[in-house]
């Protein structure tokens, strides 16, 4: 009977931990592939690796502005309504459910089953099959966890954030201290222009991106930060350069260790790694490197059910996804709609082709969101904000984006033509159900026709009562503060 409040629970310390555990996940142990075979020598890929690192530094300084002059939660979501309306914020929660979420889940899930296998078939490669299903028991573990109990999700994800710096550090040590004795071999003509392809820089630019992705974190649940305007940038300066640090140092020792030709030719980087420079830790790292996995699918999980809360309750998704269940407490029906289109994903899907299918799609809205604050700036000159970074880095960050985005047509055009495609079939779905101006005598005409479809009125309402009878879940007062 109890209406549900956002409490204010997420202090500096926390705030600064969900953004080292979203950021420090598989990425750093899937991407330094993607990254070397698109910008063609070690030497460049060290430079994508820094200019990711300083991108995100850019994206997310302009996240933590627009963090304190929106203060609902609600990320990507939140903001591009704000600050551009209602038409781009359908799109990206559209592109978001069917490919941007979902595709950012399989690639995280293969990476976990792939480290979990790899140790027990080394130095053959894993079979497809074994790791598609070991991805998928994984992602089930996490899903039915936060369909559970919010408080053991959390829980995991503070220990986990441990086990993800743990598993960093012994990547970095062993490397260091190899190039400490002389080691330099393999940074024998690093800049090699020959091999560098210029259409394909994008591609290592989304390789490395997706490895920072999760400075963003904290508009999330902005609602429940104490004392936003002070914390969000501190925790978001703080995090990502303890990241780009750490990152730098990780593929140093990549390549101190592995040569080109080992790091493309692995199928997973850091097993390779132990297998070469600790081989008494063969069995330890890759299993912290899948657990480090196993805690970005928590963390995914959680704050793509709280874009759905928001947009639920903001009158663009359907109002089943804003209710909770009367006695585990959590947001259910939102937690479990990605469930078939992970599972699909992870069945037919591939680490790399999934990384450039849904990168195009995440970086084009991200790009929206810091134009929104350049347009929300001007139309609201006379609100000061607590945190204002001076406007080059807005401007810049949107344009590198846009920017990386149109080239990505040229680097793989198959995979951004379908993201691409996906984005745009939300227009007509928005002006027929979202919008609603349509004349009354075609929408009787439609009804009349399509009775059938979920999004009538009558139908709807009566599915919704349905299923909120079958899965427990009821429709909460939210106060924000």
């Amino acid at each position: 009977e109890e209406a549900v409040f956002l409490r204010k629970k997420i202090t500096l310390l926390r705030a600064f931990s969900l953004l080292i555990g979203s950021m420090v996940g598989s990425g750093i142990f899937i991407s330094p592939k993607g990254v070397l075979k698109n910008s063609g020598s070690v030497g460049f890929s060290l430079l994508v690796w820094f200019s990711c690192g300083l991108l995100s530094m850019f994206g997310a300084l302009c996240y933590a502005e627009l963090g304190t002059r929106i203060t609902k939660s609600g990320g990507h979501y939140i903001y591009i309504l704000e600050t551009l309306g209602p038409l781009p914020s359908f799109l990206f929660l559209w592109a978001e459910f069917f490919a941007i979420r979902p595709a950012n889940s399989a690639v995280v899930s293969l990476a976990f089953g792939r480290y979990m296998l790899e140790p027990f078939f080394a130095p053959c490669a894993a079979p497809v099959p074994a790791v598609k299903l070991v991805s998928l028991l994984g992602y089930y573990t996490v899903l039915t966890l936060n369909s559970w109990s919010v408080t053991w999700s959390a829980r995991l994800q503070m220990a986990l954030s441990v086990v993800k710096l743990l598993a960093l550090a012994l990547i970095i040590v062993p490397g260091m201290m190899l190039l400490a004795q002389g080691h330099t071999e393999n940074f024998q003509h690093a800049f090699d222009r020959q091999s560098l392809v210029l259409d394909k820089l994008p591609l290592a630019f989304y390789a490395g991106m997706f490895a920072y992705s999760g400075w963003f974190q904290t508009g999330f649940v902005r609602e429940e930060l104490v004392k936003p305007e002070r914390n969000i940038p501190l925790a978001v300066i703080v995090s990502v350069i303890t990241v780009i640090v750490g990152y730098m140092l990780t593929n140093v020792s990549y390549y101190t260790v592995l040569g080109t030709e080992d790091v493309l030719a692995s199928p997973a980087v850091a097993v390779s790694f132990v297998q070469r420079a600790f081989k008494s830790l063969i069995s330890v790292v890759p299993v912290l490197v899948a657990l480090s996995c196993f805690g970005t699918m928590n963390g995914g999980i959680f704050t793509f059910s709280r874009t759905l809360f928001v947009a639920s309750r903001e009158g663009q998704w359907p109002p089943l996804f804003s209710m909770i269940h009367i006695r585990r407490h959590t947001p259910l029906p939102a937690v479990m709609l990605m469930f078939p289109l992970v599972t699909a994903m992870v069945c037919i899907g591939d680490i790399y082709h999934l990384l450039n299918f849904f990168s195009f799609s995440r970086w084009l809205f991200i790009g929206l969101a810091t134009l929104g604050l350049i347009v929300h700036r001007c139309r609201h000159p006379e609100l000061h904000s607590p945190f204002q970074v001076p406007l080059f880095v807005p401007v810049s960050f949107t344009i590198i984006c846009l920017f990386t985005v149109a080239m990505s047509f040229y680097s793989d055009p198959v995979n951004i033509s379908i993201g691409c495609t996906i984005v745009l079939s939300g227009f007509p779905v928005y002006y027929l159900i979202i919008h609603r101006q349509m004349p009354d005598r075609c929408c009787n005409l439609i009804a009349s026709g399509l009775n059938f479809l979920p999004f009538f009125p009558t139908l709807s309402d009566y599915l919704t009562h349905k299923l909120q009878l079958l899965l427990e879940v009821v429709q909460q007062e939210i106060k924000t503060y």
